[in-house]
């Protein structure tokens, strides 16, 4: 059963966001998982002169290394009060 969230989901919400962010995070190194082990694994069953599958792999590494280091460190989940003319 998956987990339910106890109040409407919003993107204003600190902790929402804060989730959604992981939850991204999370798809991002499944899509690297996916898509890098395919290709080591052709490259490696067809065509070992490839030389595209090691710079793939280290400059995705670099972005998902961002990546965790945004969620971790940079992201602000502080709840931002909204501004009223008046």
């Amino acid at each position: 059963m998956p987990p339910r969230w106890p109040r409407k989901p919003t993107r204003e919400d600190p902790a929402y966001r804060k989730l959604e962010d992981r939850i991204n995070f999370a798809v991002h190194v499944a899509a690297f998982l996916l898509i890098n082990s395919g290709s080591w694994f052709f490259q490696q069953l067809s065509h070992p002169e490839w030389q595209w599958t090691l710079w793939l792999t280290i400059s995705w590494l670099i972005v998902l290394a961002l990546h965790l280091i945004y969620i971790s460190a940079i992201a602000d989940y502080s709840t931002n009060p909204k501004k009223t003319d008046g």
